[in-house]
């Protein structure tokens, strides 16, 4: 009992909660939607649920856990666990302490780091790039994010490294979230896609995707309302997608240009719901952008799956209890 961490991972669209071994076996897990009004103390109360359900499964009471681990979107001070502008969620430009609020709430301390930068970690670790030394990790959901390891090593940079999402790909190209023009993001993360297949649905174009949504008991376009559209043949979903697979394959041909990792590994939402026939796809997409002169990199498919944010969280508590290592 007194190994056991857990883990939270915080997406636009689901709040994943898990509770793990020392050997990172997961003991219980659930599944929440995150909260689309009522901005971060919302969604934190929301995420206290759904880990107090997940160690009702591993038989657990939260405050007896080791420690609480959590994978968030935007700025992450992982000194005090506040988090700040994280855009792929509702009403939170500001700033706000989640660490705190969940440790009070919870009775156990709460490490929080940044969700893309746990994954990448957790697929270093214990996932599919567990063999490289140098790795870009591509996390396609929501939005695009990215981390990178470096010579077996977390590569933060002042705090915002790995923004992969935010390279550009089409100079004054389609509005970013982030206020910028002709991000990769603003044609390959699923808010954007979803903004711009609304307009395109709203302008009479042919397309199924808001009955597929409404069957399946969405109020958003989610991956699987996509992967859903794309296997019919929809034609804005087919259109979207594909667009979205140029972009990302530019994009990510810009970082490993400048980088030279070994690896590539692509997750997130849509990456893992499409599966190894759209990392082929993504990989071709790179082909024409690569610098002649490099060798390639492997590019493979998140090991983790769903649960790898959530694994890469845990991580968080064993790292922070780790001592450091003497100059």
């Amino acid at each position: 009992m007194a190994s056991l961490r857990g883990g939270i991972d915080l997406g636009g669209t689901k709040i994943e909660a898990i509770v793990v071994d020392g050997y990172n076996k997961v003991l219980g897990s659930a599944r929440h939607p995150t909260p689309q009004e009522g901005g971060p103390e919302a969604v934190a109360r929301q995420m206290a649920a759904a880990v107090s359900e997940a160690a009702t499964k591993a038989s657990v009471e939260p405050a007896a856990l080791l420690g609480i681990g959590v994978g968030s979107p935007g700025a992450v001070d992982s000194a005090t666990g506040v988090v700040t502008a994280a855009r792929n969620l509702n009403d939170w430009e500001g700033s706000f302490p989640l660490g705190e609020t969940l440790s009070t709430a919870l009775g156990t301390r709460v490490v929080v780091g940044n969700d893309v930068a746990v994954g990448t970690e957790a697929e270093f670790t214990i996932g599919a790039a567990k063999q490289f030394t140098s790795l870009l990790g591509v996390f396609w959901g929501t939005g695009v994010g990215g981390g990178v390891i470096l010579d077996k090593e977390l590569w933060h940079g002042r705090g915002g490294a790995g923004e992969i999402g935010h390279v550009l790909y089409k100079p004054g190209g389609r509005r970013c979230g982030c206020g910028n023009r002709g991000c990769v993001e603003a044609y390959a993360g699923r808010a954007s896609m979803e903004s711009k297949a609304r307009r395109l649905i709203k302008h009479h174009k042919k397309s199924d995707l808001l009955s597929i949504m409404e069957k399946k008991g969405r109020d958003r376009f989610t991956s699987s309302v996509w992967a859903h559209a794309v296997g019919h043949g929809d034609p804005v979903a087919t259109k979207l997608i594909g667009e979205a697979v140029d972009a990302l394959g530019a994009g990510i041909a810009s970082a490993v240009n400048l980088l030279d990792v070994e690896a590539v590994v692509i997750g997130g939402g849509l990456g893992t719901r499409f599966g190894e026939e759209y990392v082929t796809r993504i990989e071709a997409a790179m082909g024409p952008h690569l610098f002649p002169g490099h060798r390639r990199p492997v590019v493979t498919l998140a090991g983790l799956g769903d649960l790898g944010g959530a694994l890469g969280a845990a991580l968080l508590v064993k790292r922070a209890r780790a001592p450091r290592r003497a100059d």
